[in-house]
């Protein structure tokens, strides 16, 4: 009888994760019962839809999720609760960033990510997991990841393997031969192509329902160039609209959402003609796409705060001198432009990329948002309500109210005076498990 020889990459894999559930076993909570209670003593709250500060506030979370919301003395405190004193903290919904890459860091720019492993990604991505949810985002839209790294990020977290937001993920991001989503800096020799390539709408199809068919919830597509990528223009579009109108449909009737890696204008107004759910960076937006996806409901997912840290930090990180030709250029356009497009109303949901500037730091977003003519609620609004509708999970996340997942934050000061209290963030609750909690008291998660 022949003996079964295993792929050295699956057996890799298999050895990997088994290695990551035995360390994150000692840190990840026991799942709490149905009915275990946890009563919240808020000093504020607040109510994200009406932009209020309300007092002396208490919450009362059974099992996963709020059973009760009010003022202290109106709601009844179940005796065989347990209690958390936030009577010194402002508390709000869990926050959520529309765009991230927990699975890649800043130091795997350029060349250096020819030399990551599957398996090593796996592991950046369970570390940047923790440092997300410790940051105060309890939901996060993962992107674009190398071998379904995401698919399996969030399918641990999900089985309480590791501490983490919940994630709503792309798998491989949708691109053309030779565009920002193909992988361009190896030679022709080694025939290399990235997983989400597809030309023609007949290939688009099979890439569509196979990323879904291996765990996508989102479909991530790149209807223009990039900066962080050899070879391409971010100005030019790259799938054809047969192409993006194929992928967005198929999408749809499966049930995905589409989110569309677009900076240039006419790739811009192409992927929302054809009925993509958002438009990720816009740096070259203009009014006539602001009208365009205002009338459609389209989202704008602006990832602003990177410039300031990629600018800062590119030295030491030896970026390619062709990245940093295009960052020069768009960079600062985006600025400019989605300062425009935010005066306009254009409809905005809050992201950050993630991955081109280290994790645990999504929060530095709210103030180029705000200096950029966002109001404080309004930026914190891209970041709950308006994430929450974008997901389609309004009824589960995005606010305080019974009936939500208990994705509860807590910071000192009052954050529609001062959005910055958001980078301090001093208490964690996702789904009625504590994992953070800088007030004293229990924790259920080491840090």
């Amino acid at each position: 009888m022949r003996s079964r020889r295993w792929n050295p990459r699956v057996l890799g894999l298999v050895i990997l994760w088994a290695a990551v559930g035995a360390i994150a076993s000692a840190q990840a909570p026991e799942p709490a019962p149905d009915k275990a209670v946890t009563v919240l003593q808020a000093g504020r709250l607040l109510d994200v839809r009406q932009g209020r500060i309300l007092e002396n506030v208490v919450i009362v979370v059974r099992g996963e999720k709020i059973e009760a919301v009010g003022p202290a003395g109106q709601v009844r405190v179940p005796t065989d609760a347990r209690i958390f004193d936030l009577s010194r903290a402002t508390v709000l919904p869990g926050l959520i960033d529309m765009h991230t890459h927990l699975t890649g860091e800043p130091r795997y720019i350029g060349y250096s990510a020819l030399g990551l492993s599957v398996p090593r990604q796996a592991l950046i991505g369970a570390k940047n997991a923790r440092l997300t949810l410790m940051a105060g985002f309890t939901t996060v839209r993962d992107v674009g990841a190398s071998g379904y790294t995401d698919v399996a990020l969030r399918d641990a977290i999900e089985a309480g393997d590791l501490p983490g937001p919940r994630m709503v993920v792309s798998g491989p991001a949708l691109g053309i031969t030779g565009g920002h989503c193909d992988e361009s800096l190896l030679p022709p020799e080694y025939r290399h192509q990235a997983e989400g390539v597809a030309d023609g709408p007949d290939a688009v199809l099979r890439k569509v329902r196979e990323v879904i068919k291996y765990g996508a919830n989102v479909i991530k597509v790149c209807a223009t160039g990039g900066v962080l990528s050899k070879g391409d223009n971010p100005e030019v579009y790259e799938f054809n609209e047969d192409e993006l109108r194929v992928i967005v449909q198929e999408a749809h009737k499966l049930g995905r959402k589409v989110a569309a890696h677009a900076h240039g204008r006419a790739g811009i107004l192409l992927a929302v003609r054809v009925g993509v759910d958002s438009i990720e960076h816009g740096s070259y937006i203009d009014d006539e796409a602001v009208r365009l996806m205002r009338e459609k409901r389209v989202y704008l997912v602006p990832t602003l705060y990177l410039a300031d840290w990629f600018m800062e930090n590119a030295p030491k990180l030896q970026i390619p001198p062709f990245i940093m030709e295009k960052a020069r250029k768009v960079m600062p356009a985006a600025r400019q432009n989605i300062r425009r497009a935010f005066q306009m109303g254009v409809p905005v949901a809050f992201g950050t990329d993630a991955a081109v500037y280290p994790h645990g730091l999504n929060a530095r977003e709210f103030a180029v948002m705000v200096h950029l003519g966002l109001t404080p609620l309004q930026a914190i609004q891209a970041a709950t309500i308006h994430a929450a509708e974008l997901l389609g999970w309004s009824d589960r996340v995005g606010t305080l109210e019974p009936g939500k997942y208990a994705d509860i934050i807590a910071v000192e000061g009052n954050p529609l005076e001062d959005v910055m209290v958001l980078q301090r963030v001093q208490f964690v609750m996702k789904g009625g498990h504590v994992y953070r909690n800088d007030f004293g008291g229990p924790i259920e998660v080491g840090r």
